[in-house]
């Protein structure tokens, strides 16, 4: 069910190379994260200035917000190769080796979900990383010898979305740790104004304000949304993208005003139908609306709890006021007391 959703942040095979089209290639390009890219400017031309690597660098944040845009970005700021790679596709030492034997000096390898990489990878990816050595045994039993194998220094970009299960080893051979955060509606808005010209189409600032709105504060959901508009658009017989396409496009697709689609309101209201507005258990929450239980708290949950719609309990979870308010129903007046303590909200208190 999950790559069926316009709104999930994780990307599907079929948008990668649309994705590649819509990238920016220079910092200039690259809307939003101002602290990241001010302090990976500064850190890229002091580099360039001693002719020398980059420091490694970290990116960790929800998926969707533009790691691997990027790495793609310093690799072309350095004037370096970037070669790409994720963790699961990295299974044994010897293949991490015949990555990093073959790179260049100063080149950039960007692993995406670092926090995948098999234990034994990691293991020589640590004197990699600090000595620029690649260290293996040769032979077996008493005769066995241990061998250095120089290699030419590099910038290793991980991204991650789970900087939590990042061993601490690995975390702290990082030298620039940048957490990317979730997008303004302005800076959105620019964005699909940006991949709108890119797929020579011309849309109205309302439009692509419509758009951002619903996109949960990720680009590639906005990027995914515009597609979508411009289609409806094309079919209506518009040149120019209106705000009425885009809100007719986003209605027609189930996609309300801030982003929640029809898995995410069945959701809230089967807590209310069906448990009184919880609190309800994670499992028995997953058979009600017949998913999977990993789905509902990874992919579902995270948005909710951004907006303030439910909160996570120790009797677990439970549908808070602007949840009520957000589906048309009028919290008991019993819950309001309740659950006032995880509102965070003065006016919910």
């Amino acid at each position: 069910m999950e790559e069926e959703r316009l709104v999930t942040s994780t990307i599907n095979q079929t948008e990668t190379e649309i994705e590649n089209v819509l990238r920016p290639k220079s910092m200039d390009g690259y809307v939003g994260q101002d602290k990241v890219k001010d302090n990976l400017a500064v850190s890229i031309a002091a580099s360039k200035m001693r002719a020398d690597a980059l420091d490694h660098v970290l990116l960790y944040g929800p998926a969707g917000l533009g790691k691997t845009t990027l790495a793609h970005i310093i690799a072309n700021e350095m004037g370096t190769q970037l070669k790409v790679t994720s963790g699961p596709a990295i299974e044994r030492a010897g293949d991490l080796a015949a990555i990093l034997t073959n790179l260049n000096e100063r080149d950039v390898l960007f692993i995406d979900e670092i926090h995948r990489l098999n234990h034994n990878v990691e293991e020589i990816l640590y004197p990699a990383m600090e000595d620029f050595t690649l260290d293996f045994i040769i032979g077996k039993g008493p005769s066995a010898k241990n061998v250095q194998l120089p290699l030419p220094k590099f910038t290793l970009i991980g991204a991650t979305t789970k900087a939590g299960m990042l061993s601490s080893p690995l975390r702290d051979r990082f030298g620039l740790i940048c957490r990317l955060e979730t997008y303004s509606v302005k800076e959105l808005a620019e964005i699909v104004s940006r991949s709108a010209e890119k797929l020579g189409v011309e849309i109205e600032p309302k439009a692509a304000e419509e758009v951002a709105k619903r996109s949960r504060g990720t680009p590639r959901i906005a990027n995914r949304l515009l597609r979508r508009v411009r289609d409806y658009a094309m079919v209506k017989g518009h040149e120019v993208i209106l705000h009425s396409d885009a809100d007719g496009a986003l209605r027609m697709l189930e996609i309300d005003a801030l982003g929640l689609d029809a898995i995410d309101v069945k959701l809230l209201e089967s807590m209310v139908d069906k448990f009184g507005g919880g609190p309800c258990g994670l499992d028995t929450l997953a058979a009600t609306i017949n998913e999977d239980s990993n789905t509902i708290e990874d992919v579902y949950e995270p948005y909710l709890l951004q907006l303030g719609f439910i909160a996570r309990t120790p009797r677990g979870r439970v549908l808070l006021k602007k949840g009520y308010e957000h589906i048309g129903r009028k919290m008991p007046e019993g819950k309001i007391e309740q659950y006032s303590m995880f509102e965070g909200n003065d006016e919910n208190k």
